[in-house]
């Protein structure tokens, strides 16, 4: 009887570190993914923003965070350029837009927070 229940007891525990572990491999694979999309889309911003404004890449300072559906993007550049605040929210939200539907992704407006900081 002492004997069944350790097999029993065993073979449950087995089981449930199986499950743990295919759950870590895909909050591993959800974590790759949201880290290849905020990549892509800094780089999309940064390029976008050089190439529709006199801003020189080096210039800006991007900050990216949040998730695959809520993105939080801080852009700096120097205050002695004249580039109009809604252009550069602008260009922030086209580039995720675009980047979103290269990575079929959505992430509705409401869940992007845009902040400009001049330095």
């Amino acid at each position: 009887m002492l004997k069944k229940a350790i097999i029993s007891g065993i073979v449950f525990s087995s089981i449930l570190l199986v499950g743990c572990n295919e759950n870590e491999e895909q909050i591993q694979v959800v974590e790759s993914k949201q880290g290849k999309l905020l990549s892509e889309l800094k780089n999309k911003i940064i390029a976008s923003i050089t190439e529709q404004t006199e801003l020189d890449s080096e210039s800006i300072a991007i900050m990216l965070g949040g998730n695959v559906t809520e993105i939080s993007v801080s852009v700096g550049f120097p205050k002695d350029v004249k580039v109009d605040d809604t252009l550069i929210q602008q260009i922030v939200r086209d580039s995720i837009k675009n980047v979103s539907e290269t990575e079929n992704v959505t992430i509705s407006e409401e869940n992007i927070t845009i902040k400009i900081e001049k330095y």
